[in-house]
């Protein structure tokens, strides 16, 4: 338990332990004055019931007034969630309407929406390369507008746009290595990777990111934008053959614990918002006590004077 004002709780108990010794002197004076009248003491202990319960109401209310509150563990959604989407020139094809860029950036913004201040969220875009357009924030608008200005550009190296990811989320640079080796990030619990694409990858590292992410216990919800259909698309005035490849998204997913969501039209895009859960972090938060202990206070503090008024008819 912790108090806010500790100073008030000495105050108080002091104040409390003087009316209970005024009031045990008192009684002690009172006795022996009866006595040598040749009075017996009506009531015994019971006599002074009213007065305890009232010396008790002033005890627990100068508690109180110190602010006291309990820790206790509270879990909720929070932590940092960095949203990767494809930009990549075949997330403009329309096998999802109006492309799946546009799709994409519609299902991002309610995913942004519908989570609470307590989670920070960045955005990341991605091509050949990735950079990131918004780090995380608990002011949502930044994502937003990120999410916004995103254009079509490039290929597709979801490699690349898991270690930009992570690197948002750590707030340092992450990359594998020439050689494959990959890097130690640390150890990242509430960190969480939602990547929008088609899956349509020209890159290398695709596994050893997904193993960085793994090993730092982030995980990454894939979402496949696109049909396995697939649709052409026209880049530098060629037409190109498109499609979904879910088997790569699914890979990252299951490797790193998060899962693939196939969102291969509109209207399963717009309910990804919901499909999507974030891991629950439990963390310590005070529980005021004041309330209560006033509430207990006020019922004493009645009890003694209805006791003292039902026994000796006066209010003083």
């Amino acid at each position: 338990m912790t108090l806010s004002s500790p100073l008030l709780l000495v105050v108080g108990l002091l104040v409390t332990v003087a009316l209970a010794w005024a009031a045990v002197v008192s009684a002690r004076r009172r006795t022996a004055a009866l006595a040598a009248a040749g009075v017996a003491v009506p009531g015994g202990g019971r006599a002074y019931l009213g007065i305890g319960l009232t010396i008790a109401g002033v005890g627990v209310l100068s508690v109180a007034t110190a602010g006291p509150a309990a820790m206790v563990p509270v879990p909720r959604t929070a932590g940092t969630v960095i949203l990767a989407l494809d930009v990549s020139n075949s997330m403009g094809a329309d096998d999802v309407a109006p492309t799946r860029l546009a799709g994409a950036q519609r299902a991002a913004r309610a995913f942004v929406a519908a989570q609470p201040d307590s989670v920070d969220i960045g955005v990341v875009a991605f091509e050949r390369g990735a950079l990131t357009t918004a780090r995380p924030d608990a002011d949502h608008s930044v994502a937003l507008k990120a999410i916004d200005r995103l254009k079509l550009t490039g290929g597709t190296s979801l490699g690349t746009a898991i270690t930009a990811s992570l690197s948002a989320i750590t707030g340092k640079q992450v990359a594998i290595g020439r050689d494959g080796t990959a890097p130690d990030i640390g150890y990242w619990p509430s960190a969480t990777i939602v990547m929008f694409s088609d899956g349509q990858n020209q890159g290398p590292d695709v596994e050893q990111a997904a193993a960085v992410a793994q090993r730092a216990n982030v995980h990454i919800h894939t979402v496949g934008v696109g049909t396995t259909a697939g649709a052409t698309v026209k880049v530098d005035g060629y037409h190109l053959q498109t499609s979904l490849d879910e088997s790569t998204l699914t890979a990252i997913a299951q490797t790193t614990g998060g899962a693939y969501h196939p969102a291969s039209d509109t209207a399963r895009l717009d309910g990804i918002a919901d499909t999507i859960e974030l891991r629950l972090t439990v963390s310590d938060e005070p529980l005021p006590l004041a309330g209560g202990l006033i509430g207990l206070a006020l019922a004493l503090l009645t009890a003694g004077a209805a006791r003292t008024v039902l026994r000796s008819g006066r209010v003083i």
